[in-house]
């Protein structure tokens, strides 16, 4: 299970979990994306799926999964909305989605405050999202520091609106970084994005995470 997090609202946590499991559908996984952002939840917008049934409804089912939406715009794929969950609710559901057999990826919460930890409690390796900004970049590091204090470390950093000019390594202790570059289309619609978001799928697969 992946936490995808970041240190800023807006930084593109949304549009990497989406770009991740595109890629994981690519490689003929049948990937969960869940939104466990409570306070900014809009994949359900994104991935163009209804806002329920979500996380309350799926505390009610032996298989969470088993509300899931399929996302029209995104073959393969599967959406659990954040819907009416209150945070009691968020951590049960995606405490219990560790017994899911694809993977799942979790959008947190930004930053590094008790809501963002309990999708992190709940992962086995996270996904570190920032822009190249200097300030983004320090935010995103205490978003990382808390994802090692909850046993799920950064696996991959994704910079996004990225030229590749910034090395995030020294700051977030990651090797792994996937360059996001401006892009005259959203992200999601285009190939060049797809392809390396793929690219880390398939890096994330062989780390079993």
């Amino acid at each position: 299970m992946l936490a995808i997090a970041g240190g800023k609202g807006g930084c593109g946590k949304t549009t990497t979990a989406l770009g991740l499991a595109r890629g994981f559908a690519a490689l003929g996984a049948h990937p969960l994306v869940v939104d466990a952002d409570l306070d900014m939840p809009d994949l359900h917008h994104r991935a163009g799926v209804d806002r329920t049934p979500g996380l309350a409804a799926a505390s009610e089912r032996d298989r969470p999964a088993d509300v899931a939406q399929r996302a029209a715009r995104f073959p393969g794929i599967e959406v659990l909305p954040a819907g009416d969950a209150d945070g009691s609710t968020a951590g049960s559901v995606v405490d219990r989605l560790h017994r899911s057999p694809s993977p799942v990826l979790l959008d947190c919460p930004a930053g590094a405050g008790p809501d963002a930890a309990v999708p992190l409690r709940a992962a086995d390796r996270s996904v570190i999202v920032s822009t190249p900004a200097e300030q983004s970049l320090r935010d995103a590091a205490k978003s990382a520091a808390m994802a090692r204090q909850l046993q799920a470390p950064p696996a991959a950093v994704v910079l996004v609106r990225s030229d590749g000019r910034v090395d995030p390594t020294p700051l977030l202790d990651c090797s792994r970084v996937v360059h996001i570059p401006e892009l005259s289309k959203p992200p999601l619609e285009t190939e060049e994005s797809a392809s390396r978001y793929l690219s880390c799928a398939k890096t994330l697969s062989k780390r079993n995470v």
